[in-house]
């Protein structure tokens, strides 16, 4: 009766952040829908609906994988990563503000280069943190072939898009961590960190090439330096926030839906406390938090080093990710074009965090086979 493996909490969460995301965006889209479709509010609707729909699908279909598999896989996405973010990079289609998108040529598709460079180098981190582990303490043969990898997926994304590059390297420390990195090592990381955004930015603000003077404008108001005591889309979002209050104005009550720009993606969370209040929003939180504890625990469990690393990175930069969105949307951190995974409406990016997903859940499955035939392969072992 059971086509699916894996985590069945891990399943749960999956299954209610996007019945969590048909709401959400079916109410913040509304408006919009009626405005832009001709009458049509379904619209966003079905479209999200299609989207997960797949991300569905990838999720089944990449956890039937033998998730050993994604190690080789993991190095040719890597490779396919770099020449793809030096093309968006110079010829990218602008969104936003910024040059962060690939349009594939003939269907009009767009989809963020940075989404596939960051599930590549993670899986491909997980690859080398396994195979470095006896050298994993030396300078030469274990630290530099793990942290360039990461030296140049983030160089080449924080131009367009630094608060992704910020993430990646974030997260890649604590893996490192994990992987018992030298900690002498890490210390020097985060000094080259340091001063590699103040190139890029020095860089950025000499050439105007770059997003530096929006970077610089965003700090000035979170910092409330700036030429308005604090941007637009967070008073709102502050309002939404307040309308809530414990219990929400209720499913599809939003008022701030026609004010707050971008409360579909960017500021989803923010929509969603206002109708479901604190309670609704922190049950969010816990579900992330949930879904991290069982990766923890597949990290914990699995034998062999590529999955366990495999499932604690995913794991880690999709939670991190979702806690830096509500972090914007309650302005504890600058504004960023972040969104909520599995949540915000979307379509590759839902498609690359499904597969992210998929591949969790192979690790996980692996995990529970191998539990389930432990004692032979203990008895096979010894023989």
């Amino acid at each position: 009766m059971r086509r699916t493996k894996g985590d069945p909490l891990i399943w749960c969460v999956i299954v209610l952040l996007s019945l969590i995301s048909v709401m959400a965006v079916y109410s913040a889209t509304g408006s919009l829908a009626y405005r832009v479709q001709q009458g049509h509010t379904e619209y966003y609707l079905l479209k999200q609906l299609s989207v997960l729909a797949f991300g569905l699908t990838i999720i089944y279909l990449s956890h039937k994988v033998n998730y050993t598999i994604y190690s080789r896989l993991a190095v040719f996405m890597f490779l396919i990563s770099i020449p793809l973010l030096i093309y968006t990079l110079f010829f990218g289609t602008t969104l936003n503000e910024g040059s962060r998108w690939v349009r594939l040529p003939g269907i009009g598709i767009t989809f963020q280069s940075s989404d596939f460079a960051k599930l590549a180098l993670f899986m491909f981190l997980a690859r080398q943190l396994s195979k470095k582990q006896h050298v994993i303490k030396d300078l030469k043969k274990g630290f530099l072939p793990i942290v360039i990898p990461v030296i140049v997926i983030c160089g080449l994304i924080a131009p367009a898009n630094l608060s992704t590059a910020l993430m990646i390297g974030l997260t890649s420390m604590i893996m490192f961590f994990i992987g018992r990195v030298n900690t002498k090592h890490l210390a020097m990381l985060v000094v080259a960190g340091i001063f590699g955004v103040g190139i890029i930015f020095g860089i950025s603000k000499l050439t105007g090439f770059g997003r530096a003077d929006t970077w610089e404008q965003r700090i000035k108001d979170f910092a409330g330096g700036g030429d308005h005591e604090e941007p637009y889309q967070v008073t709102q979002a502050k309002i939404a926030i307040a309308n809530g209050g414990i219990t929400g104005l209720g499913p599809g009550n939003s008022r701030q839906r026609n004010f707050l720009p971008h409360p579909y993606s960017d500021f989803i969370y923010s929509i969603i406390i206002e109708e479901y209040g604190l309670m609704g929003g922190c049950a969010l939180i816990m579900l992330y938090l949930l879904f991290m504890w069982r990766s923890i625990r597949i990290f914990k469990k699995c034998p062999y080093a590529f999955g366990a690393f495999l499932a604690v990175g995913l794991s880690f930069t999709l939670v991190f990710q979702a806690m830096l969105n509500m972090a914007v949307n309650v302005h504890l951190v600058p504004v960023t074009g972040l969104t909520l995974p599995m949540v915000s409406m979307g379509g590759s990016s839902i498609w690359f965090t499904s597969f992210a997903l998929g591949i969790i859940l192979s690790v996980s499955r692996y995990v529970e086979d191998n539990e389930g035939s432990g004692d032979n392969e203990h008895a096979t072992a010894a023989s």
